[in-house]
């Protein structure tokens, strides 16, 4: 007689098999066979891009959304050579950008001294990643995000993300929020682009993939 094992409860259902949580020894052959045991909520890196001459914007248009359906992305030494400018985002639908008022977003920063903001904006044409960035030596924007649903569109393509940097040296500030793309569409990419300026030397972005069932 076989043994069933694993866990989750009698309540909870295991969206691999529908059999309430319980993982059989065929599953893990299976889930082993497909790559998926072993890798399962994972970071596998997809792709590396560090500035090396001048540009503006970042563009992602490899990311396997067919291979998987949450995103990770990591953005480091990030600046811009111009003064008070924002890293922001817009998603590419089928190898087109999306540059319309679609987007919506919610933020909340607090700095070292105290003072905090929260902002919300609808009908915009990106959703923001940090807040201002300054040019002046030191002040680097270091932060991640999540993204959520590419490649699906029965769904809409969101975001969480929280960054930190320099608001006025040596002043510490840090943001965290969340976007909303307010049209379900198959997301294939996505720009992350400067509001002005161009990012300096060695900013770097790093996109992965977590695999699920």
């Amino acid at each position: 007689m076989s043994k069933e094992f694993g866990y989750i409860g009698k309540e909870v259902t295991q969206a691999f098999r529908d059999n309430k949580g319980i993982f059989t020894p065929q599953d893990i052959i299976e889930l082993d066979q497909e790559n998926k045991w072993t890798n399962f909520g994972q970071l596998e890196l997809i792709e590396t891009q560090t500035v090396s001459s001048t540009v503006s914007a970042i563009d992602f248009q490899n990311i396997k959304q067919d291979t998987y359906t949450i995103h990770f992305v990591t953005y480091n030494n990030v600046q811009s050579t111009s003064d008070n400018k924002k890293i922001q985002l817009q998603f590419f639908e089928n190898g087109v950008l999306e540059t319309s008022t679609v987007y919506q977003v919610g933020t909340f920063t607090q700095d070292a001294g105290g003072g905090s903001s929260v902002v919300t904006s609808t009908g915009t044409t990106a959703i923001r990643l940090s807040d201002n960035t300054g040019n002046e030596t030191n002040r680097k924007i270091n932060g991640y995000f999540y993204c959520f649903y590419m490649g699906d569109s029965t769904k809409y393509p969101f975001l969480s993300f929280h960054c930190g940097s320099l608001d006025t040296i040596p002043n510490y500030q840090f943001e965290f929020g969340n976007g909303l793309m307010t049209q379900q569409s198959y997301v294939d990419g996505f720009r992350i682009a400067l509001s002005g300026g161009n990012y300096t030397t060695d900013s770097t972005f790093s996109l992965y993939g977590i695999r699920s069932f």
